[in-house]
């Protein structure tokens, strides 16, 4: 506004944190405009939508001592973010329009804030001109009226004598004249005098008044004589009215506020994400979870409810967006932070809370972390029944509060996996019953997001995907099974077929290890976590995985108790 003439002011709520152990915000004073009942519905409309997390409770403790509004915050609520929100989503701040419009030598023209001033500083010294100038006149006129009066008393008797002798006003006026030298306007001044100003007091009182008058005008002289005389008046005369008509400011000028983001006050750091089959969700730091050697029994990784497993858990970075897809093929993203932490004893929080649109029958299948939606990468889906699709990662940048469609399915198939790519590596479809179909990513072209998908497996008869491997040349391959059973295999015994063939078989599949549910890629260094259906959860390196040949039956990776089953496993 200062350097354009134009702009928006931020008017905020004064606020105060309160409050040890358990936060809240303070409200004492409210917006120029804002009306209090409304600002209480506006923010319990927030908490009630979930738009502003951490807000316990609400309440209004005004009284005639003052305003005061009590936000009270949750125990892990951060009290900058919390206000930073609601400043944000509410009229705790207002903004008021600058629009520096004049009228400027007779057209508009918006004025910044130098030319307001200088404009208005000409303004002034016109003003102050004129006035002068007419004041100056007046005490002229004054003055020289002044002066007969001074003359005519002087000589009093002759005065009265020559109006006495005249018959009539005019006579009066021309003997006058002709006698002293009168002017007319004196002359009437004089005619028009009373009586009483003959007394002694009266005729002091005009040679005073005279001295005055020119006084006066020496001062206004003075004033016209130059501008710096001038603007020294303006500045006299603007110092005045600020001491008769200012008063204390009913706002605080501070320097621009820079909203918080939660993002800055979140540390990044590695955490595991689990989720289970009756929707809960939960995040925990990695460091949490002890290394253990190949075959020992895990840790307790999750308390779940009766009857409910856990069927998904991955790393991420708690700054990273992480992508829900679900079983109708859409897809919705949150960040890792607004996953609630919580320990391995922990359940964990509903999804709907977290993703409140699903819809009914709608659940989450898998979730994978992206950190930007950028067009050099690519999502690869793949389909119980052996679809595949790739489609472009930006297309999926601006996913709705309410989700968007991910990929379409046929009646009876299911999104059982996804994967990021760069478009460049080799894909490996696993399926249940052990068999592995490696192709070339270039043998599926690039599609649109609402879009069904090309044929990327041929299954046998009561067979389905399970996994989706995004494979290089060279490495290992880490197969696991429902029953704790697992092996590493070179890549290079995974010959390359084609898009659309049965593939090979990667592992034996039998009662003892019973069906396949991970395939992945890695490395010597790296480490997975896995969780069993009864929430055991084991991290373990897989360089502690034996590697054998392809068609083999693998060794046993978690012991797990009679009924347990492996759900979930991830790669670190």
């Amino acid at each position: 506004a200062y350097t354009t003439g134009k702009g928006l002011i931020k008017v905020r709520a004064r606020t105060h944190i309160e409050g040890e152990d358990k936060k809240r915000i303070v409200i004492t004073e409210i917006p120029y405009q804002v009306n209090k009942a409304n600002l209480l519905k506006e923010i319990a409309e927030l908490v009630k939508t979930k738009k502003v997390d951490g807000i316990a409770d609400l309440r209004d403790e005004s009284d005639r001592k003052g305003m005061r509004i009590v936000i009270e915050l949750k125990r892990d609520a951060i009290e900058e973010v919390v206000l930073s929100q609601l400043f944000k989503h509410t009229d705790l701040q207002t903004t008021f329009g600058i629009l520096n419009l004049a009228i400027v030598d007779g057209a508009p023209k918006v004025l910044t804030l130098k030319e307001l001033i200088q404009h208005y500083i000409e303004y002034r010294v016109e003003v102050i001109t004129r006035r002068t100038r007419y004041d100056l006149n007046k005490a002229k006129d004054r003055l020289h009226i002044l002066e007969g009066f001074i003359l005519a008393l002087s000589n009093i008797d002759e005065v009265i004598m020559i109006i006495r002798r005249s018959r009539t006003v005019e006579e009066a006026k021309t003997g006058l004249m002709n006698r002293f030298g009168f002017s007319e306007r004196q002359v009437k001044a004089i005619l028009d005098m009373r009586l009483q100003k003959l007394t002694g007091m009266e005729i002091e009182a005009v040679r005073k008044e005279y001295e005055e008058v020119k006084e006066l005008i020496s001062k206004l002289e003075e004033l016209l004589g130059s501008r710096e005389n001038i603007l020294r008046e303006i500045k006299r005369e603007l110092i005045e009215i600020k001491e008769k008509f200012g008063d204390e400011r009913r706002t605080e000028i501070v320097e621009e506020e820079v909203d918080i983001d939660i993002e800055d006050l979140i540390p990044d750091q590695d955490v595991v994400v689990t989720i289970t089959a009756t929707g809960y969700i939960k995040r925990i730091p990695c460091e949490a979870y002890r290394t253990q050697r190949r075959g020992g029994k895990g840790l307790i990784g999750m308390q779940t409810k009766e009857e409910d497993i856990v069927i998904d858990s991955f790393i991420t970075s708690t700054h990273d967006n992480i992508m829900f897809f679900t079983n109708h093929g859409k897809v919705y993203w949150l960040k890792a932070y607004k996953i609630p932490e919580g320990n391995r004893h922990s359940k964990g929080k509903a999804i709907i809370n977290l993703l409140p649109r699903l819809e009914e029958g709608e659940k989450i299948e898998t979730a994978i972390p992206v950190k930007e939606f950028d067009d050099q990468h690519y999502l690869v889906f793949a389909t119980k029944n052996g679809l595949i699709k790739k489609t472009v990662l930006s297309a999926y940048k601006n996913i709705r509060v309410n989700g968007i469609k991910a990929i379409l399915l046929d009646e009876e198939d299911e999104l059982v996996d996804v994967k990021l790519s760069d478009g460049t590596q080799d894909i490996l479809l696993s399926s249940a019953d052990g068999q592995a179909c490696r192709f070339n990513e270039e043998e599926v072209r690039p599609m649109g997001r609402t879009t069904r998908g090309v044929i990327g497996m041929k299954l046998g008869e009561g067979d389905r995907v399970v996994s989706l491997a995004v494979i290089g040349e060279e490495g290992t391959l880490l197969t696991i099974t429902e029953n704790g059973y697992g092996k590493r295999s070179p890549i290079k015994d995974y010959r390359k077929t084609h898009r659309g063939s049965k593939g090979v078989r990667t592992i034996i599949t039998n009662e003892r290890n019973g069906k396949v549910i991970f395939v992945r890629e890695v490395a010597e260094e790296d480490e997975i976590i896995l969780t069993s259906k009864d929430g055991m959860i084991m991290r373990i390196p897989v360089k502690d995985i034996r590697v054998q040949g392809r068609n083999t039956m693998g060794v046993r990776v978690m012991t797990l108790n009679e009924g347990d089953k492996i759900v979930s496993v991830a790669k670190i």
